[in-house]
């Protein structure tokens, strides 16, 4: 999945400078990933931690989690279930045919007309069978997972949810076809929440905390606002152009806001190691997480440039380098 921040280029690098600090051997770790996003930081340390405590305030990014990081057992008949699914006669009264597609007079093209039905098809199907308890939580996230990823595949949009194409693009012409989101299977149990970091950081602990906030003023709902609408399936009046629901608004994407909420967060948790991600175009100043940081205990920093993410090709932007550099600031507390 195509995502604003995703740390999947430089999770080997994250991963490398982790072990430089606390040591290769992770395994009796409990890490913990608290703005998780798609999750890529967490399964990477999955396979070498304790557990691995993971967080996102995103209901779509709560299921992903649910599936790539909770699930770690082998589940039975899967493939069955997406080949059922995939077959299934199409609806054409689901939500997001009625109200995200062209022909059902939305005058929204977030899918093709066949994709959106499709959607609605799966989505109801799982819910109907969650329901009637002939399918258990794992299989529930997992199936959910693929849904939205497969789903995100044909989006016509330009990477992100903020906006539709006009015209249906190669891609979002394509047949969604339902793909399984298979996950890391180990011994080790795992938790998944759906909180406020700032609130989750007083009820947990561990040794190991990555924090990867978001970096400046998009707000991650509205983005990906539409995952959610799959994810949560439940009816709401969408608000304009967009179709755009109520949604959550984070103070780490207020300027007035975040250095407040950072410190909070780093005061509160604890955790022996703190990583934190972060780059040149944020709205905190390396050395404003610097200043903070260095209050709490041992305090140190490492760079790397890296490609940036470009959500699209417009060029009426406030950073238009192709690279950024990513800083991750490192405290031992």
């Amino acid at each position: 999945m195509n995502y604003i921040g995703s740390k999947f280029k430089l999770s080997s690098w994250i991963e490398e400078e982790v072990k430089k600090v606390v040591g290769n051997d992770l395994s009796q770790k409990v890490f913990c990933d608290i703005f998780a996003g798609t999750g890529i930081v967490g399964r990477t340390f999955k396979k070498e931690v304790k557990q691995v405590i993971a967080n996102d305030l995103e209901h779509y990014s709560y299921i992903l989690n649910k599936n790539y990081i909770e699930n770690h057992e082998e589940i039975r008949d899967k493939e069955n279930y997406i080949e059922e699914l995939n077959n299934l006669p199409l609806i054409d009264n689901g939500f997001i045919y009625q109200n995200y597609c062209m022909g059902s007079g939305s005058d929204r093209q977030y899918f093709s007309d066949e994709n959106g039905k499709k959607i609605d098809t799966i989505r109801t199907q799982i819910k109907q069978w969650y329901e009637n308890d002939k399918i258990d939580d794992n299989l529930y996230y997992f199936l959910l997972t693929s849904l939205i990823e497969s789903a995100d595949k044909v989006a016509n949009t330009a990477s992100v949810y903020g906006a539709f194409l006009k015209h249906i693009k190669k891609s979002a012409s394509k047949e969604l076809i339902l793909e399984p989101a298979n996950f890391i299977e180990n011994d080790n149990s795992h938790q998944v929440f759906n909180m406020d970091s700032n609130q989750l950081i007083k009820n947990i602990s561990g040794d190991i905390l990555y924090l990867d906030p978001p970096y400046n003023q998009r707000q991650y709902s509205s983005n990906y606002h539409l995952l959610n609408t799959i994810t949560k399936y439940e009816p709401f009046e969408p608000k304009g152009k967009t179709g755009l629901p109520q949604y959550n608004r984070s103070n780490y994407c207020k300027k007035a806001e975040v250095k407040n909420s950072f410190e909070e967060l780093i005061k509160n948790a604890d955790f022996k190691y703190i990583f934190l991600s972060y780059n040149n175009e944020g709205l905190m100043s390396k050395d404003d997480v610097k200043k903070i940081m260095n209050k709490y205990g041992n305090y140190s920093l490492k760079t790397k440039e890296y490609q940036r993410f470009k959500a699209d090709k417009t060029e009426n932007r406030s950073h238009k380098a192709n690279n950024t550099y990513e800083y991750l600031h490192i405290l031992e507390k």
